[in-house]
């Protein structure tokens, strides 16, 4: 049988580098089920020159297509073919199309792990029907400094934005404007207040950009919405069935605490139980939305409910908890709603 080696990029942070190989099996075997016809057996951790890497088997040699989805995987740095004792470079061909600092240049505390958000996003657009495929309208309904809104739009896709606290809409908006005009695309990025009833009732930032003057010019632009709102109300700001995946970190209740309309709450279920319901009719059929938790905050079994009593269907997905600190144990759990 065909057997394959990858090399996993080095993570910066410590404790995710850790899980890393764990985590990067259980993303490939979503791979494997959901874009791969299950063709992915025997995975496991290889030493090879003192240096582990991914090894796997698969039922058939893998296309350039294949290997150019693989390409994806959140901590891969290089794809090989196993010749004997000899590996051979496979050439990779990730999604990205915009330069890596828009995902690392951010530091502060509490900032998600790029690696993570990338997994995360990937084993949730892998549930939907249009898995990493092209056009997909990504929202992420607690996105404080738009991680995943970045990776999104790494990928191609379209992002979408939320999130009540107004020092990170405006951290936000700042960095991707200074990004913006020093990579010089050509874009539009305009911040307006939104109204109803002529009450003030959030702001909303609006971008749009082209990888080049010429894409600009004939309307082959990426687009990014960030609005500054609870999201317990973003049904008042985006329409039903208006996105492809939704894909979000919750608060991590213990560290952060959560709002779900009684003031802070240990325990991120509580805003998850009156939220998700509302998202889920953001979601168009065959589409796909992923939680990442703190599991100290509530049990996958919970938060399958939660997911299962607005109409979303849970998958069947690998163990991904990995340990992040004394007080977080962070999981994914993923779901998909029905045609």
């Amino acid at each position: 049988m065909p057997r394959y080696a990858l090399l996993i990029l080095p993570a910066f942070n410590r404790v995710y580098g850790e899980s890393s190989i764990r985590l990067t099996r259980g993303e490939l075997a979503v791979f494997s089920a959901r874009a791969l016809g299950g063709e992915v057996t025997a995975s496991e951790e290889t030493r090879i020159g003192g240096v582990p890497y991914v090894t796997f088997e698969t039922a058939r040699p893998l296309t350039g297509d294949d290997i150019a989805l693989l390409s994806n995987l959140s901590s891969v740095y290089a794809v090989f073919g196993v010749e004997d004792d000899l590996l051979r470079p496979l050439t990779v061909r990730p999604r990205d199309r915009l330069s890596s600092d828009l995902l690392t240049i951010q530091k502060y505390a509490g900032k998600t792990n790029e690696h993570f958000t990338k997994l995360l996003l990937n084993v949730t657009a892998l549930a939907g029907d249009k898995g990493l495929g092209d056009g997909l309208t990504v929202f992420d309904p607690l996105c404080g400094r738009g991680t995943t809104l970045n990776q999104a739009l790494m990928y191609g896709y379209d992002a979408v934005g939320l999130d009540v606290d107004g020092k990170d809409f405006e951290a936000y908006t700042g960095f991707i404007k200074t990004w913006l005009r020093n990579k010089r695309l050509k874009h539009t990025a305009e911040v307006v207040p939104v109204r109803r009833d002529r009450a003030l009732v959030g702001r909303r930032l609006d971008v749009a950009f082209g990888l080049s003057k010429e894409a600009y010019k004939r309307g082959d632009v990426q687009r990014l919405t960030v609005v500054n709102a609870d999201t317990l109300k973003s049904r008042e700001f985006f329409k039903p069935r208006s996105f492809d995946v939704i894909a979000t970190d919750a608060p991590y209740g213990v560290q952060h605490g959560s709002k779900g309309g009684g003031g802070l709450s240990r325990s991120p279920l509580e805003l998850l139980g009156r939220a998700v319901p509302i998202w889920a009719e953001l979601l168009r059929p065959g589409g796909a939305m992923g939680i990442a938790w703190n599991t100290y905050g509530g049990k996958s079994d919970e938060l399958a409910g939660i997911l299962t009593g607005a109409g979303l269907e849970v998958m069947d997905y690998p163990d991904f908890e990995h340990w992040v600190d004394q007080a977080i144990v962070r999981d994914i759990i993923v779901a998909r709603k029905p045609r």
